[in-house]
């Protein structure tokens, strides 16, 4: 990968060079230094159970990139993509590295972002908490042994001092927090925070933008692969049911959240998996539950005086977290890489009960859906969320995309086509009414959908087309009651339900003008009947 090594400036160098620098620690050596620092508490199940503070999720408004003239231009500058000058950014930089450099410990993790050694990232990560470190150590694909992590030259350095908070006045940030990724100076500054995702979410980012300059598909989705070497990936906002939906026992996993897609095939962009927690159960989801033993960190969930953790209880927020080496996983390929996939799913939760639970999408609705990236923010979730409304990220990623989506979109569209593979859009949300007077959609039955367009069941079945958004139907699916697959029938009201079905198919074209006349044949061509 042509990224030069930005991690032994002087600066840098001194850091890792110190005594106090305690470098690739094993698991029970952090495990040591998080219970003795009191960063974190053990729970019965083996899992440390570390507090994220008052940030327990991302803080998007607080990520920057730094302006470079070499790649300034490739930039889709906007609320996502921010831009803070590089002057503004060395001196932060600088005054965080002083910080870090007076610190009594701080924990060193040398590793690798991407399975495919083509394409493959080196990283140092520098952090300031052991349970943070531990989290790089589970996301990031560990090195073999202590002698190879010693001998990789990093291409990116990830900086975390979580306890250091920005100055908005001074340091150019809009609060205490900050998220600054620097291409030219390979390194991603992160303070003010201690939600530990921000380090795997900016390595994402940064893979948004190597990745497809190389003409290689880079994609936030999970990826399982069949006893055939049949590979499905499964494209979702947070909450469709990506990682519970790909953790299947008859397939094995590539991995839960990032991939890449090249000549060679499917790659995973990490080495563990980070997987929502709340409501989690041994019943509903045996894999990842089990998958929660010695090594992996929990955040934000409620553990009682003897260690037992409520994964119902959400005091903290319903983002509880879990994040654990994929070889947690029994069912798992390694490496982490599969040939090219022959099946596409685009999973949404559409609280307004009215698209279709599976539906056959053409490759012109492939790329609408795609582009659109819906799912629905329910009520109570967020401040002020009182109905169910619809949510757009395009690309199912657009927080973690810096280029512009149709770089994405045509790569996708063009993969599509040279490898002939089939794409599903599956609703894992309602059915026979909005979010409030329908219900959700079984996770049985979706694991029915799911299963028969993997196998290619599919392939050859009779399809209808649903009269208000063009989608094609199955007819009939095996141990799926036909009253679910066309949405019409689920509901007592069919006029009700035209009525909402009206209502998001707005809300859909209203989205999809930001893209402007760029993408007008998808618009046309893919997008929903008049």
């Amino acid at each position: 990968m042509s990224v030069d090594t930005y991690s032994e400036t002087p600066k840098i160098k001194h850091l890792l060079e110190k005594e106090s620098s305690l470098f690739q620690l094993s698991t029970t050596q952090l495990y040591y230094k998080i219970l003795n620092n009191n960063e974190g508490e053990l729970t019965e199940l083996g899992a440390v159970n570390a507090s994220t503070g008052k940030y327990t999720g991302r803080s998007p408004k607080d990520k920057f990139i730094v302006t470079e003239p070499s790649y300034k231009d490739n930039i889709a500058w906007g609320d996502i993509n921010q831009p803070i000058d590089e002057e503004t950014f060395l001196k932060l930089y600088n005054k965080v590295l002083t910080y870090l450099d007076q610190k009594d410990e701080l924990y060193v993790f040398n590793g690798y972002a991407g399975s495919d050694k083509d394409t493959q990232l080196k990283l140092t990560v520098i952090n300031e908490l052991a349970w943070h470190n531990l989290f790089a150590q589970n996301m990031f694909i560990r090195p073999e042994s202590k002698e190879e992590a010693q001998n990789i030259k990093a291409n990116f350095t990830i900086v975390s001092a979580p306890y250091f908070k920005a100055d908005p006045e001074v340091d150019g940030t809009k609060s205490e927090t900050f998220v600054i990724i620097s291409f030219k100076h390979k390194v991603i500054l992160i303070g003010g925070t201690e939600y530990a995702g921000e380090m795997k979410k900016g390595i994402f980012s940064v893979m948004n933008y190597l990745l497809p300059m190389q003409d290689i598909m880079s994609m936030h989705c999970s990826a399982n692969v069949g006893n055939k070497g049949d590979v499905a990936l499964f494209f979702g906002l947070s909450g469709t049911g990506k990682t519970t939906l790909s953790a299947s026992p008859d397939r094995k996993l590539i991995g839960d959240d990032e991939h890449g897609w090249n000549k060679n095939g499917i790659f995973n962009i990490e080495g563990g998996c980070y997987a929502k927690a709340i409501n989690l159960s041994k019943e509903k989801e045996p894999q990842i539950y089990d998958a929660i033993q010695y090594g992996t960190i929990l955040e934000n969930t409620v553990v009682d005086e003897r260690g037992r953790v409520d994964f119902d209880d959400n005091t903290h927020t319903e983002n509880t977290r879990a994040a654990y080496p994929i070889h947690h996983i029994d069912n798992i390929v390694l490496p982490s890489k599969a040939a090219h996939p022959n099946t596409i799913i685009f999973l949404t939760a559409d609280a307004f009960g009215v698209l279709p639970p599976i539906s056959k999408l053409t490759k012109a609705q492939a790329m609408y859906h795609f582009l659109s990236g819906f799912t629905s923010k329910l009520a109570g979730t967020e401040r002020g969320v009182t109905e169910p409304e619809p949510s757009f990220s395009t690309c199912f990623g657009a927080p973690f995309l810096p280029l512009n989506p149709i770089k994405y979109a045509d790569l996708l569209g063009e993969l599509i086509d040279e490898h002939d593979v089939d794409v599903y859009l599956v609703n894992t949300g309602w059915t026979g009414g909005k979010y409030g007077v329908g219900r959700r959609i079984s996770l049985h039955y979706t694991r029915h959908m799911v299963d028969q367009a993997i196998s290619g069941k599919l392939k050859d079945a009779e399809f209808t087309k649903d009269e208000k958004f063009g989608l094609n139907i199955p007819a009939e699916m095996e141990d799926v009651p036909k009253t679910i697959l066309n949405p019409i029938n689920a509901w007592s009201d069919s006029d009700k339900y035209r009525e909402q079905a009206d209502d998001l198919i707005k809300r859909f074209e209203e989205n999809f003008k930001k893209f402007g006349s760029e993408v007008e044949d998808i618009a046309q061509t893919g997008g929903f009947n008049k």
